[in-house]
């Protein structure tokens, strides 16, 4: 059965084990290439090989400073450019489902995704909590959203 292709776009992230834990995720559930952008650390780091276990090896990966530009391309490619972040205009990502690739973008540990960032995007997603924080760390918000695209209906 062929699967619905998954890329990441990881802006600004600041920690260099949510990095290793994002590529950790993203071997687990089958993501075909991570798109590093902005102050995003990159591999060789001891700290990201460390959470990553060895994935940043075999997870094809790239930097640009900038996003836009993988953006356009990813789209030109029929990619569903798809935030990760709870605006007012968000849907919970069970209802939100595309079914062409994504590419899933994810923001700043504090911050999110910049509203600039949000503007290039196709729609916002959240996960849905109960809690009185309302917040995940990055690497863990990521790896639900990639269960949530792997295991949807028609994937």
């Amino acid at each position: 059965m062929q699967q619905r292709d998954i890329v990441l776009l990881a802006h600004n992230i600041r920690s260099l084990w949510n990095v290793g834990a994002l590529f950790r995720s993203s071997d687990a559930f089958g993501v075909s290439h991570v798109h590093l952008t902005g102050y995003t650390a990159t591999p060789p780091r001891k700290e990201i090989s460390k959470t990553a276990l060895g994935a940043e090896s075999w997870i094809p990966w790239s930097y640009e400073q900038e996003p836009g530009e993988i953006i356009r391309r990813r789209r030109g490619e029929g990619y569903d450019i798809v935030a990760l972040e709870l605006t007012g205009d968000s849907n919970p990502l069970w209802k939100e489902i595309p079914a062409r690739p994504v590419c899933l973008v994810l923001g700043h540990e504090v911050l999110g995704v910049s509203a600039e960032l949000l503007a290039l995007c196709d729609r916002a997603v959240h996960i849905p909590m109960q809690g009185k924080k309302s917040s995940l760390n990055v690497s863990v918000a990521c790896g639900i959203a990639l269960y949530g695209l792997r295991n949807a209906p028609g994937n």
